[in-house]
């Protein structure tokens, strides 16, 4: 099975949630599944999206294995992973992410890469994030804020994806402003396929309960097993 890089149109987008349901789901197929993230800011201690992985999956944090391998960086700072970074004087080398990927893809089925904020976030001044990704050969998951302004973020996304050559397995929406009207939730996917021939794996609707979640989820997951099985 393939792994996966799953990227956003922005930050706070639903990446930490898109990830964690599909690896709770994988498990529940039998599937021997990790998630990953390269880099986190604004964290103190443990990484709050892996925990937040973790609990969609119905693991505990305190039980999960290689969580130094999981989630190799992690900074204070709120910021893009480069300045983050700086900020603490440390160096991000790609290849401490790059050797902690690969450990972990030996150990498992798939492992399913969160990015850090949007596809072009920069890991240091001279390395984006979806460069990384390319240079593992990662297929791509795009998770779209479904929002007004969804349609030029996830054109730009889906042309920065294509012009590194990268397989595009499809955008996932998320309804993450329950304001938002619903002619724009609907047609948002609509004009933008007739722009980029892209797959819409589904949309999440906007909801803070995890059994709904999961059950509006269940179709989503099907879509992308069918990409990377």
């Amino acid at each position: 099975m393939k792994s996966v890089f799953i990227t956003g149109t922005d930050t706070e987008v639903g990446k930490t949630i898109v990830t964690g349901l599909l690896a709770g789901w994988l498990v529940n197929k039998g599937y021997k599944v990790t998630t990953q993230k390269w880099v986190e800011t604004g964290c103190l201690g443990r990484s709050r999206d892996v925990s937040r992985h973790c609990k969609l999956i119905g693991l505990d944090y305190n039980s999960l294995k290689y969580s130094d391998k999981v989630s190799p960086y992690r900074f204070k700072l709120a910021a893009s992973p480069h300045l983050a970074a700086e900020t603490e004087g440390a160096d991000l080398c790609e290849s401490k992410i790059v050797s902690s990927f690969n450990f972990l893809k030996k150990k498992f089925d798939t492992v399913l890469v969160e990015g850090a904020g949007g596809a072009l976030v920069p890991f240091t001044r001279h390395l984006l994030g979806l460069d990384l990704a390319a240079s593992l050969d990662l297929p791509v998951l795009v998770v779209v804020a479904n929002k007004l302004g969804a349609i030029n973020h996830a054109l730009l996304t889906v042309e920065a994806v294509r012009a590194r050559k990268m397989p595009l397995l499809g955008l996932v929406f998320n309804n993450i402003c329950p304001e938002t009207a619903p002619i724009i939730l609907k047609d948002n996917p609509k004009i933008i396929s007739c722009f980029q021939p892209v797959d819409v794996l589904g949309s999440l609707p906007y909801c803070r309960f995890k059994k709904t979640l999961i059950k509006e989820f269940d179709k989503i997951a099907g879509n992308i097993l069918k990409k990377i099985a």
